[in-house]
């Protein structure tokens, strides 16, 4: 089977062109690597960028790396016709059996139902239901590309939903959908968790209000003056108000740290030597740090929205919390702390977990059933 996976490359999205390989998300980079343990199957990796970039021709012996110069008139503003044009043109070389668009975010869902070869999406990231929650102005960025999401949905072959949360919000769109978690870089299963003392409880995510870190910092306040640990935030902060408060409760929190962006090798070598992880978001759908923290083996706590209450078992390989309420919050963390050899229970049950559904191979399979389902159905 000869596949093309749409996707953005990281260089272009950062504007760091002059870096040697390609870099892309979280999900993508796993699934690739699952594809690379398939040697029955061919993968075209097509990026578009508005600047050159040197790049290597093959990522993996079965793995093939494409990069399309898209002027910047080709973009959002005129609804991605330069990236369809650039894409459709290369697929003309590639004669693909079928092309994967990887999330509706920018130019890759609507480059892969515009092809003109049989297709399939991913959404990572439900922009609709991000649009509405913060109530976008009309024609922002985010107003736009949640109504490319709403054009692109029915004119593929069907949608593969990384939760039932995403599978529930696309359902009258989509023609068919698929269940199918993203898969985690398999160096995440590697080693041993060796917490240290204090404990530190990491909190991965951008700053931002649907991440909730501020209603977390305030929540465990009581708790402080009872407990010796460390909350670690790693993310972007912008200079908005919430990151202007966000930085103002820090500053007065001896026990809050906060360390910046992690690259994934930085990320994955850190995390072992955490107690917890924990994810206080609002919305959420399939966040990669929970999926990240089972396979290393770190005990969860997380929000109980979206798509978080599909990827594990509340208090077996992790611990659901509400996000908007500070007690409940306060007790998850409290129950970690003060019970460690239960939170390792659960860390160990989590990565078991995580083995079993989240492996790279594993996913790539699945992958490669759901082309020929969807192959299948449209002949």
């Amino acid at each position: 089977m000869k596949i093309v996976l749409l996707t953005t490359d990281n260089r272009e999205h950062q504007q760091k062109y002059a870096e040697p390989a390609p870099r892309f998300g979280t999900a993508p980079e796993a699934l690739l690597q699952g594809f690379s343990m398939l040697p029955g199957v061919e993968v075209h990796v097509v990026c578009c960028t508005r600047r050159p970039i040197q790049s290597p021709e093959k990522l993996a012996d079965n793995i093939w790396y494409h990069s399309l110069l898209v002027p910047k008139t080709g973009w959002i503003t005129t609804g991605y016709q330069g990236c369809i044009r650039a894409v459709r043109s290369k697929l003309r070389e590639i004669r693909p059996d079928i092309v994967h668009g990887q999330g509706t975010e920018r130019d890759c869902a609507i480059s892969a139902v515009f092809s003109g070869f049989p297709n399939v999406l991913t959404i990572h990231g439900n922009m609709r239901l991000i649009a509405e929650l913060y109530n976008v102005r009309p024609f922002s960025y985010a107003w736009l590309v949640a109504r490319l999401e709403q054009f692109t949905l029915p004119r593929s072959l069907g949608v593969i939903c990384i939760t039932r949360y995403t599978q529930r919000a696309v359902r009258n769109l989509a023609r068919r959908t698929w269940v199918l978690p993203n898969a985690v870089d398999a160096h995440f299963f590697e080693g041993q968790p060796t917490p240290g003392e204090p404990p530190r409880i990491l909190v991965i995510g951008v700053i931002c209000k649907r991440k909730n870190q501020n209603a977390f910092i305030k929540a465990l306040d009581p708790l402080a003056s009872e407990k010796a640990f460390k909350v670690e935030f790693v993310g972007s902060c912008g200079t908005d108000d919430y990151g202007r408060e966000f930085r103002a409760l820090i500053s007065t929190r001896p026990w809050c740290e906060y360390s910046g962006t992690m690259d994934r090798d930085t990320l994955r070598q850190h995390l072992p030597h955490a107690a917890m992880l924990a994810l206080p978001s609002l919305e959420d759908n399939c966040p990669m740090t929970v999926l990240e923290s089972m396979a290393a083996g770190i005990p969860v706590i997380a929000a109980n929205v979206g798509g978080v209450p599909e990827l594990f078992t509340d208090k077996i390989d992790g611990l659901l919390c509400d996000p908007e309420n500070p007690g409940s919050m306060l007790a998850a963390v409290r129950s970690f702390l003060e019970n460690p050899e239960a939170a390792r229970r659960v860390g160990l049950a989590g990565r078991q977990t995580a083995l079993g559904r989240y492996h790279p191979r594993q996913i790539a399979l699945r992958h490669v059933e759901i082309y020929h389902e969807a192959l299948n159905r449209a002949s």
